[in-house]
């Protein structure tokens, strides 16, 4: 029986075979194909082997902030707190340890345990007193910067060595960081497509009403989805701190635009409901690598907004288009030209 993948922006995808590829996956998938192969032909230097491994570690970080912003994209919410809690957690891992490997263990927990207290705010702040998503984590973006100049004073300060190798380290060649993001992608993979509670996450992000209906508990999952993404922006934080050597305190601020960008890229409705993981990490990849090779080719490092903007509006293009309905359309008025043509002649 021939199955489909009903995604948004855009109609079921019929394949067959019993298996169903969203159409986030293929446009994705299809997208980093075509740019690499435009790297190795406009930029081979963007694709050479020390490019791709001193870009992969950026890109695993992404991606875990990516799958952030996707949990919370799909109970219909967004989540502008990521500066802050990204940076946070670098400072801490930085200043709290102070270079000392002995007392990274406290600072990484100290660093969860910060993460849990503004996941759970934004989370009451959304689901329980219904205030603006938008509105809710900006001002807690707020807190936490403050918290993060209270911890550094605004001054960057030398990781430890333990989380340099950890964080910063390499494995049979391949940074330690792409291992924690495929970990961190198979089990976000594992929970939200195989267990009760991740099926339930999607229905309720989907259809509210319909979830509460049947008695499911709403606000308990949309406040859950801002919990769990500031754990990961807390890992993130605490990997770029063990990958940069030296980490301003700022180091989350260019992580905003790009966690929204590849959400979107992946094919997540933006109105909530299914999320596709391994298309969000897929997507860090392509605008890592789309990053890379707009640096390659003389773009500015200062125009790397731009670029990530534009990526943005492919994605909001590609999904919102129904370029199916429009591609029929098109044929159909070509055919009653041609035999409106036929008749008179």
């Amino acid at each position: 029986m021939t199955e489909v993948s009903t995604i948004s922006g855009g109609k079921p995808m019929p394949l067959g075979s019993g298996f169903a590829l969203s159409k986030g996956f293929v446009t994705i998938v299809a997208s980093t194909i075509a740019l690499l192969i435009l790297c190795y032909i406009f930029a081979p230097s963007a694709v050479s082997a020390g490019s791709l491994m001193g870009s992969l570690p950026f890109a695993a970080v992404l991606a875990i902030v990516g799958l952030g912003q996707m949990l919370v994209v799909q109970q219909g919410g967004f989540d502008l707190s990521v500066p802050g809690g990204v940076s946070l957690a670098v400072v801490i891992a930085t200043h709290t340890a102070n270079g000392n490997d002995a007392l990274l263990i406290n600072a990484v927990a100290f660093a969860f345990g910060c993460a849990i207290v503004a996941g759970t705010l934004n989370g009451l702040m959304v689901a329980i007193f219904k205030l603006n998503a938008i509105v809710a984590t900006i001002g807690m973006n707020a807190l936490l910067f403050g918290a993060v100049f209270a911890v550094s004073g605004g001054v960057p300060r030398i990781t430890t060595d333990l989380l340099a190798e950890i964080a910063g380290g390499r494995s049979f060649g391949v940074p330690h960081s792409v291992f924690f993001a495929l970990g961190i992608l198979a089990l976000v993979s594992f929970v939200m497509k195989k267990t009760v509670a991740g099926r339930r996450f999607e229905a309720t992000g989907a259809n509210p009403q319909m979830a509460r209906a049947v008695g499911l508990r709403v606000e308990l999952y949309e406040g859950t989805a801002y919990v769990l993404a500031q754990l990961l922006y807390c890992t993130a934080g605490i990997l770029i701190a063990g990958i940069t050597r030296e980490p301003t305190a700022f180091q989350g601020n260019s992580l905003l635009l790009p966690s929204v960008a590849v959400v979107v890229l992946a094919g997540v409705s933006l109105l909530g409901g299914r999320g596709f993981p391994i298309s969000v990490v897929i997507a860090a990849f392509f605008l890592n690598q789309l990053s890379q090779f707009a640096l390659s080719i003389g773009v500015p490092y200062s125009a790397q907004t731009i670029v990530q903007a534009l990526a943005l509006v492919f994605g909001i293009g590609v999904y919102s288009i129904n370029w199916t309905g429009r591609f029929k359309k098109t044929n159909q008025r070509s055919t009653e030209e041609d035999e409106h043509g036929t008749q008179s002649a």
